[in-house]
């Protein structure tokens, strides 16, 4: 019986399988279209089994129970179309069938165990409930069927196992039994890849490596890092920069879900709702109203049309319905491809809420970009409807006016050092090695230390540098995050014209958003540069010999906060560590540093757009660093400096790398004229 059934359920099973991946893949070109290159559809299977092991794997238990579970299912099911639909009744083959399906099997355990509740093991906040729980439990009889239904092939039967004939049962309640098992758990995986259930993360996500809108990120030519290490860069390229908007569109930014590119909503589909995102995002844990699992889940519920009624994970924590949900019971986001995002599926403090920090991004494993995302909805927001938040819009406006975020006089850039004489480049015709990137961190007396100590620093190590003062204008890095890609691209154009005028070498600064537009982000607009860091061209003058330090006077426990923008964004990690080894103190590291580093809550004009939370992202980070022990906060990054020195004190010192190594310089003494080395005449002797 179980012989006729089998291939016709295989079948009908692929079939209805097959029409729900055409229904999905339909609902991923309502979005804008681009160039489809199909032989990127050969790069799907290394990128899905071998590219994403750097993510996946920070969980090793997930990821072997993944291993098991899904290896163990497409073995299994490639293995049951040629045995058992097409007849194929081998015993080698029947061997391998039963050995995927234990395989699987045995992963299924392991995710169900995972998703029970009990005292001791309470279930993951970070995950959803609902159909989730189910797929678990298909899983496990998906595979658990299939074995028992493939014994016959190595010579068992279900009757052998239990002592009754074979005969009876081949042809009666057993056989029924087993075949509603089998086709509940195939349907419930085949049917949900297409028809909206849990396992079209698989579907969806396999077509989504393929067609990656950031393929740089599968880059071979950088190291494949050890997850174990805090600071290493991981596989394939650091690919942060926005994209360009196209001004002239006829819609600026993205207001419904058909406006996003049909490669994001296929993004937004291959969301797995494992929570990854959820537990690092920093403002979800400062209580304000972003969970960035929540976020893409709302856009698939606008890309497919409905309501999150069947949303059964956490929500944002200022949403109704509460932050532990354990069923489905939202229903009050709903849309569809041709509705407003904002306010039918997300609230615009959602958005403002994002600091940018790509910490969700980074813990992702299915690559979803969720920062293009909000950025992309945020210049809708900015440039069609003006209602960015009341500080973000000041500051706009007064970079249009001013050309800086401070509505400043631009002629006092450099007021702050006018004891100091530093070299316009202007002056220097003929070129310079060092253009110094002051940033608008000129105008705040705190950062000021920073740069008067990186200038002492450049002296000491004889750089040839200078500054281009009232010319320099600010990068844009603020406008473009708020979502004013207009003010963006005008400052973008006027700093490469400004700068097309000189001759350097490269350009350093001490400011990583600055580093990271200059270097990543005005390359689409013309300006190619050689940029680096402060941290990365202190940790070269310490190298080439040219600065050298004191030993510290007395014992000291510095701990390094990772600047989201210099770490995440660009992958220099290692720079600031080795300038904090040359100086010789205790390094203690953060339980969250490196690529999982906590951001301090002033990127994407986060500090602007001030969002209420029930805490602050700078106290929680403190607390991170008060765990350490230390005394001191190495900082390489004005915002951070100014967000941890905003913690309410008692609290360890915040210093800028640049003061530390200028507190410790030894410079070199001053060349003594060589007439001075010759012995003084009687006449000359001191009385």
């Amino acid at each position: 019986m179980l012989q006729t059934l089998l291939p016709i359920l295989i079948f009908a099973a692929l079939a209805l399988g097959a029409a729900g991946a055409v229904r999905r893949i339909r609902l991923w070109r309502q979005g804008q279209r681009t160039p489809m290159v199909w032989r990127r559809l050969l790069l799907m299977p290394r990128r899905y089994l071998n590219d994403l092991h750097h993510i996946v794997a920070r969980d090793k238990a997930m990821a072997h129970t993944h291993v098991a579970t899904a290896g163990g299912f497409v073995a299994a099911m490639a293995l049951a179309l040629v045995v058992h639909g097409f007849g194929w009744r081998n015993p080698i083959l029947g061997g391998l069938l039963l050995a995927a399906s234990a395989v699987m099997f045995v992963g299924a355990l392991a995710v169900n165990r995972r998703r029970l509740n009990s005292p001791t093991r309470p279930f993951p906040r970070k995950l959803s409930r609902g159909p989730w729980q189910r797929l678990s439990k298909s899983l496990i009889a998906y595979s658990l069927g299939m074995f028992l239904v493939s014994l016959p092939i190595v010579g068992f039967t279900p009757g052998n196992l239990v002592g009754v004939a074979p005969t009876v049962l081949g042809g009666g309640v057993l056989a029924i039994v087993l075949a509603a098992v089998l086709v509940w758990g195939l349907l419930e995986m085949l049917v949900g890849m297409g028809w909206g259930g849990p396992m079209k993360h698989a579907f969806a996500g396999s077509f989504h490596l393929a067609f990656h809108r950031r393929p740089e990120r599968f880059d071979d030519n950088h190291p494949d890092a050890s997850p174990k290490k805090t600071h290493d860069v991981h596989r394939g390229s650091r690919s942060t920069a926005l994209f360009p908007l196209d001004l002239t569109a006829k819609t600026l930014g993205v207001e419904k879900p058909a406006d996003f590119q049909w490669e994001q909503l296929l993004g937004f589909d291959a969301c797995v709702q494992c929570g990854r995102c959820q537990s690092v995002c920093p403002a979800y844990a400062a209580g304000q109203p972003l969970n960035p699992k929540k976020l893409i889940q709302d856009m698939v519920v606008g890309m497919a049309g409905g309501s999150d009624a069947r949303y059964a994970g956490s929500g944002h924590p200022q949403q109704a319905g509460g932050i532990d949900v354990g069923k489905p019971g939202f229903g009050h986001h709903r849309g569809g491809p041709s509705d407003a995002i904002v306010p039918q599926l997300v609230e615009a403090q959602t958005l403002w809420a994002c600091t940018t920090c790509r910490a969700c991004v980074e813990e992702c494993p299915m690559m979803i970009e969720h920062v293009d995302a909000i950025v992309d909805m945020r210049r809708f927001i900015t440039l069609e409807r003006g209602e960015t938040p009341e500080k973000g819009a000041a500051a706009i406006d007064n970079l249009i006016a001013t050309d800086n975020p401070g509505g400043l006089d631009n002629a006092s850039r450099l007021d702050w050092a006018a004891d100091l004489e530093i070299p316009r480049i202007q002056d220097r015709p003929e070129g310079v090695d060092v253009l110094l990137w002051l940033g608008d961190g000129a105008f705040d007396m705190r950062n000021q230390r920073t740069l008067r100590s990186l200038v002492k620093i450049l002296r000491a190590g004889g750089v040839d540098f200078a500054v281009l003062g009232e010319e320099e204008r600010d990068s844009g890095d603020v406008a473009r995050r708020l979502g004013d890609e207009a003010t963006f691209q005008r400052l973008a154009e006027r700093n490469i014209a400004t700068l097309s005028r000189y001759r350097f070498a490269r350009i350093v600064t001490a400011d990583p958003h600055s580093f990271h537009v200059l270097g990543r982000e005005y390359g689409a607009f013309g300006g190619d540069y050689v940029v680096r860091h402060h941290s990365t061209f202190i940790a070269e003058l310490f190298d080439g010999g040219r600065i050298s330090v004191a030993a510290p006077a007395q014992a000291e426990t510095v701990t390094y906060h990772d600047p989201c923008y210099l770490g995440r964004y660009n992958g220099e990690f290692a720079a600031p560590r080795q300038v904090l080894a040359a100086l010789g103190v205790d390094v203690v590291e953060m339980e969250r540093s490196g690529y999982r580093s906590r951001c301090c809550g002033g990127g994407g004009g986060a500090a602007l757009s001030d969002v209420p939370g029930r805490a602050r992202i700078p106290d929680m980070r403190m607390e991170d660093v008060r765990t350490t022990g230390a005394t001191t906060v190495a900082v390489a990054c004005p915002q951070c400096t100014a967000m941890l020195e905003g913690v309410v004190e008692p609290r360890p010192r915040i210093l800028d790398l640049a003061e530390l190594v200028a507190e410790a310089l030894v410079e070199p003494a001053p060349a003594v004229p060589e007439t001075s080395t010759s012995s003084p005449s009687r006449e000359e002797e001191p009385a």
